[in-house]
């Protein structure tokens, strides 16, 4: 497997930039990449060349617009047209070139509101998603089925992974355009350097989240590539595979770690005029564990990876 071609479709972005590290490091020897000025995913054509050109016997698709509420509320048809484009494009021109394997990477916001937790794989489409991310959450739920459906049709060996609130090294660090971690770590660093004696976080600070630290994930798309297949997953029924580390933690806890990794001083003000989102979000991974593999980076070692990658990158951009 590691003498394969792989193109990793998003490899600039937190999840593409770990895996190319921890794919780098194990001797993995053809790996393809492409910066968006390079190829544009968005652009059908150009993503067809592409594939016809140079042949990639493996896709991993983590590529596509992120963000948090903020954005998604802000951009939603950003979230919903470019992710469809880039996720349907990749997808297809995989199947007409013949891609041995893609893996392609979900998000826990395509479940209902009203699902049973922790998630399982089973309640996609059994009810109405959050409003605050139902863009982003419907364009996964169509690249997801779009999976499916060729496995079932063509028997492609392409599936997702549906994964838990990613946090860690590489990711965006500001306001708009991150997610909880990442935010929270930025906006009460900056109060530290400032000497603000309150920093706000949006909410009631009750939410949980199940926090998936990026090389771990990185770990695990390996695991995957050379352990699980598509006739895994959807022999047993299911669209997608869950992977998380099964642990709630509340916004206040997340908060808190934060704060004592930081060593701010300050007031944690939490607005409840701003959304809370999804109040619980923690997906069930035993059918990940039970193939074998698992989490290993705890929460509070997570945090603080975090924070020094924070903290050395702004210094050298100083």
């Amino acid at each position: 497997m590691k003498h394969k071609k792989i193109f990793i479709a998003g490899h600039s972005g937190m999840v593409g930039r770990a895996i190319v590290e921890k794919f780098r490091t194990d001797n993995f020897r053809n790996i393809l990449i492409r910066t968006s000025s390079e190829l544009d995913l968005i652009n059908q054509l150009a993503v067809n060349a592409f594939f016809k050109t140079e042949k990639p016997e493996i896709v991993i698709l983590c590529a596509g617009k992120v963000g948090g509420i903020g954005a998604n509320k802000k951009y939603p048809t950003d979230f919903l047209y470019k992710n469809l484009m880039i996720w349907c494009n990749v997808i297809m021109a995989a199947a007409a070139n013949n891609v041995e394997k893609l893996i392609f990477l979900g998000s826990a916001t395509i479940y209902p509101q009203s699902a049973e937790l922790p998630f399982k794989e089973e309640s996609i489409l059994t009810g109405r998603l959050d409003p605050n991310t139902e863009p982003y959450a419907i364009a996964k739920i169509a690249a997801i089925k779009l999976c499916e459906s060729l496995y079932r049709a063509h028997k492609k060996n392409f599936y997702t992974l549906t994964l838990a609130n990613l946090y860690g090294p590489y990711d965006h660090f500001d306001d708009e355009n991150s997610h909880v971690v990442p935010a929270l770590i930025s906006r009460i660093y900056r109060a530290k350097e400032d000497r603000t004696e309150n920093v706000v976080v949006w909410g009631s600070g009750k939410p949980t989240r199940d926090l998936l630290f990026v090389l771990d994930l990185a770990d695990l798309i390996e695991f995957a590539l050379l352990n699980i297949d598509a006739k895994d997953i959807y022999n047993k029924g299911i669209s997608h595979i869950n992977a998380g580390t099964g642990i709630e933690h509340p916004i206040k806890d997340i908060v808190s770690e934060i704060v004592k990794a930081i060593g701010y001083n300050g007031k944690v003000i939490f607005d409840t005029s701003k959304p809370d989102g999804t109040m619980r979000k923690t997906v069930d991974a035993s059918r990940i564990n039970t193939l074998g593999w698992r989490a290993q980076t705890s929460f509070k070692d997570g945090i603080k990876k975090t924070i020094d990658y924070y903290l050395r990158t702004k210094n050298q951009n100083k």
